[in-house]
């Protein structure tokens, strides 16, 4: 008896001991911002916030959750060749982390999908550069059978290293209640993304 007890015992110390070392790791896996910090969302209309209020775009709801400054540094209808020269510029304002959600026109368009990886993979060095910190978003395939994220965003975000919000954009933009038109969230859907994008982060005060 006395022995099963001992198994027993050794079995929840190790358990507890995983636990606690996955808690640890969870949370040196986020991006760690303070009140001071400012994050640069960039991107296209998705990050604009196109057809909903200004203060319903994620930008400003993200900014409203975790009193963080955010720049909306979208622009409705750029492509990412557009969006590389662009960069730069915004960069000047010195984010301690840059939002990148980008490539959905590229998708439409049916751009070469090498262009839109030499892309993002540029823009994400360019911040790099910068000292800023990176979360990529996933952007879907907006095709007839469904919204599944592009594989490209998977490979880039491994090939760089970088933060990596996979799935929340395909999630919102495959239910008709969480999206304005077929590749555009409502408010409701900007909520969505600003639920699973916060996750990501550890604001300290």
């Amino acid at each position: 008896m006395n022995k099963i007890k001992l198994i027993t015992v050794a079995l929840i110390a190790i358990i507890l001991f995983m636990t606690i070392t996955k808690e640890r790791e969870g949370n040196s896996s986020r991006i760690e911002l303070n009140s001071h910090s400012t994050i640069l969302a960039f991107g296209d209309s998705i990050t604009y916030g196109f057809g909903v209020a200004e203060k319903a775009s994620y930008p400003a709801q993200l900014q409203k959750r975790t009193g963080v400054r955010v720049i909306n540094g979208g622009i409705s209808g750029e492509e990412s060749s557009e969006g590389l020269k662009r960069l730069p510029k915004l960069l000047e304002k010195k984010p301690d982390l840059v939002i990148l959600c980008h490539g959905g026109n590229d998708i439409i368009q049916k751009q070469p999908e090498e262009k839109l990886k030499a892309n993002l993979t540029q823009m994400i060095e360019t911040i790099k550069a910068s000292g800023a910190k990176v979360l990529l978003v996933g952007v879907p395939n907006f095709g007839l059978l469904g919204f599944n994220t592009r594989s490209i965003y998977v490979e880039v975000a491994e090939q760089t290293e970088v933060f990596f919000e996979d799935n929340v954009l395909s999630e919102v933009l495959s239910k008709r209640e969480f999206k304005l038109d077929y590749i555009h969230p409502n408010e409701k859907g900007y909520e969505i993304m600003v639920d699973a994008l916060v996750k990501h982060l550890k604001i300290i005060n």
